[in-house]
Formats: C-alpha cells, structure tokens, sequence
C-alpha cells in the first residue's frame, strides 16, 4: 500500500504486476528514478533495478516461502518448481544465481531445509522421521547426514543443546554459513 502511495505522490501511472515487483507506464528521467528510490526508501522499501537482483530476490522469496512458510512442500522437483514460479528456464536461474550468490541453488536450498528442521526439533512436535518426510527428504539418514554436514553436530545432539542457534531466514544460505 505504501509504494502504491508513493508512486500516486509522484503522480506515475503504473500496473502492479506480483509482489514487490511493480511496472511503470512511464519512462523516468534521471531524476525522476532518483527522487523514486529516495521515497520508496524513506518508506522502507528499495528500488531494484538491477535485473539479476530481482531474480535473486524471486528464487530466494520462492525457496524461503516453499520451506519456511508452508506445511505442504511442492511435489514436483525443486527446480521444477522454482522455475515454474519465476518465470525462467532453471538453467538460467541456476547459473545467475550461483554467480550472484557463491552458492548453487540447491546448497541454499539445503541450508534452508537444516535451518528448518532445526526449528521444527525446537518445537519438538515432530519426531525425526515425521521432519524428514515433511521435508522430503528419502529418508531419516539422509536429513541427519546433511544436517550433521551443516551444523556439525546430529539432530539429536542439536535437540540436546540447552542453547539452539538458529540463523536468521535472511542470512541462511550465505556462502560463508555453507559447510
């Protein structure tokens, strides 16, 4: 609502095409583009024109909304899927994203899923088998190798700890938290 205010402020005609991405009818000046980052800013929002960026932040938003933020993972493969909602051959999404990012998209996707079944051991309504199969995994062994390859410990030696670190959504899949 509040970019909408913005752009209304500006007096810019525009078409919102998905969230966070919004099309101008104009062509900015110079200026113009300025004056609009500065205001999306003020309000807490950032302008990003780069394309690569924004389709980091889509795979990233994609990723973060399939393993964090629901209880039914997609069925079809991951790269599948994540093509599917951006819009672009996995190939392409692929190698721009491991240029940008240091990391492939699979990497990210796995510290993504150990960031997850952490918190779904924190939680501790879940056993181990019930996290592997909501987090596709073929099978207990192979959740409990990659997260002991991540974390460094098991699940059931993380479970054990009296103080859980958890990483912040935004900072997994950082190339320097990758084991």
């Amino acid at each position: 609502m509040a970019v909408k205010e913005v752009l209304k402020k500006m007096e810019l005609h525009f078409m919102v095409v998905d969230l966070g991405e919004i099309e101008i009818m104009e062509t900015l000046s110079l200026t113009q583009l300025e004056k609009l980052k500065g205001e999306l800013l003020s309000s807490g929002f950032e302008l990003m024109d780069d394309k690569r960026a924004v389709l980091i932040e889509k795979i990233i938003g994609v990723i973060s909304e399939m393993i964090h933020y629901s209880d039914d993972m997609p069925k079809m493969n991951y790269s599948d899927y994540i093509s599917e909602k951006v819009h672009h051959d996995y190939t392409y999404l692929s190698n721009i994203f491991s240029e940008v990012k240091g990391i492939t998209i699979q990497q990210f996707i796995i510290a993504h899923k150990i960031e997850r079944a952490k918190e779904l051991l924190i939680y501790d309504e879940l056993n181990l088998t019930e996290i592997a199969f909501r987090l596709h995994y073929s099978s207990v062994a192979h959740l409990s190798n990659q997260f002991k390859k991540i974390t460094g410990l098991s699940p059931t030696q993380f479970k054990q700890l009296k103080d859980k670190k958890r990483s912040p959504i935004e900072e997994i899949g950082n190339s320097n938290n990758i084991k």
